[in-house]
């Protein structure tokens, strides 16, 4: 039977979709060992048994216009392949993990040939994008959410969801390591440290990775004493040093093969690029200036279908500006700087600033606790079971 064995088809389109698919294949094969899994994905799926067919970086992309364009044919052509390959040896259930561009259409496709399917984080039709709504419904047979709120908004477009609870707030401490953290890394307890994360795509970099080196380096000139540690997917560590060198920083920070917990536990505050490293941040009970930047064309489409005033998962779940956001023209080397300045400040100009951001964080954390893998696995277990 299926459900003794199952044998999984998993996408997952960059890191992030990547670490929850990782912790969710662990969590599925704790309950059948004997597994199988193929598809699209990075090395927390492999680490977990995944058959990488594709790497998930060939699905990396950055906005909505000329990169997109550019790449438009390459993806589509694996996405085709892929679901050429899995009608003909079909799997018991196909899970798409976010990346909802690629996956939904692929879904759709493989529902209705009687593929079963699932789709692991909502897209955000709460944020933007509503009419996706009715895709979502052709698509998926069963949606898992990481958000408290989702499943009675899906449930009421006639779509089947569970809400699991996000598998980072599990494996997150409710308290940080800090000091630890920073022992791993060489930094003393009284050092001010800023964490530096723009993105792990490509794109994002190359459009904020300089504005936030040249904020570093005001930062640096305003208190020289400040640490800077710089997160960065292996294979960009020297694109981001060269950036950090054009940027006034060459020598300045220490750059880390991964790590991005132990910066976020270790620094005071973070500079990050919008997405799901923000709520990692927040986790993590860090203060933290969200910044974005597109080419125009990208920021004009994300502008009109935004639902929202927020653009920060922080924000969004607090439902107010609990941190600051910097988008598109804003996002500049000087509003950026101001803006860490004022948070490394904080705690002895404004220390119930720090004392009211830890309050919201901790109160999020607890309301996204849940045993993310048995709850899923119960879910795919009864798709399968039917």
């Amino acid at each position: 039977m299926a459900c003794t064995a199952p044998r999984l088809a998993m996408v997952a389109g960059e890191a992030s979709g990547d670490l929850l698919a990782g912790l969710l294949l662990g969590g599925l094969r704790s309950r059948w060992s004997d597994l199988s899994a193929v598809g699209i994905g990075g090395p927390q799926m492999e680490q977990q048994g995944l058959q990488v067919w594709w790497p998930n970086h060939k699905l990396s992309v950055h906005g909505f216009s000329w990169e997109l364009l550019r790449r438009y044919r390459e993806i589509l052509g694996i996405r085709n392949q892929l679901r050429r390959r899995l009608l003909a040896d079909r799997p018991d259930i196909f899970i798409g993990i976010d990346a909802p561009d690629f996956n939904l259409g692929l879904e759709a496709a493989l529902k209705s040939q009687g593929i079963k399917t699932v789709h692991f984080v909502s897209p955000s039709v709460w944020a933007w994008r509503p009419e996706r709504m009715e895709k979502i419904r052709q698509s998926a047979d069963h949606v898992l959410c990481i958000f408290p709120f989702e499943p009675e908004l899906l449930r009421s477009n006639g779509i089947a969801a569970t809400y699991v609870g996000h598998p980072l707030a599990s494996v997150i401490p409710m308290v940080p390591e800090r000091a630890a953290a920073r022992r791993q890394l060489g930094l003393a307890d009284a050092d001010s440290v800023v964490a530096i994360l723009p993105g792990s795509r490509l794109g994002e970099i190359r459009h904020l990775a300089l504005r936030f080196f040249q904020a570093a380096a005001l930062i640096q000139s305003a208190q020289p004493a400040t640490k800077f540690i710089v997160p960065a997917v292996p294979q960009l560590m020297q694109l981001i040093a060269e950036i950090a060198r054009e940027g006034g920083m060459a020598g300045s920070l220490q750059i880390l093969a991964g790590q991005s917990h132990v910066a976020l536990a270790a620094c005071d505050v973070t500079i990050i690029a919008s997405g799901t490293a923000t709520l990692e941040a927040a986790l993590f009970k860090r203060p933290m200036v969200i910044a974005y930047h597109m080419g125009w064309l990208s920021w004009q489409l994300m502008r009109r279908k935004r639902l929202q005033p927020w653009v920060g998962l922080p924000n969004i779940l607090c439902q107010e500006f609990v941190v600051p956001e910097l988008l598109q023209d804003a996002a500049t080397p000087q509003a950026l700087a101001r803006e860490v300045l004022g948070w490394l400040d904080a705690p002895r100009s404004a220390p119930e600033r720090i004392a009211a951001l830890q309050q919201k964080f901790t109160a999020l954390h607890h309301s996204l606790q849940r045993d993310t893998a048995t709850l899923a696995t119960d879910a795919i277990s009864q798709i399968l079971a039917r």
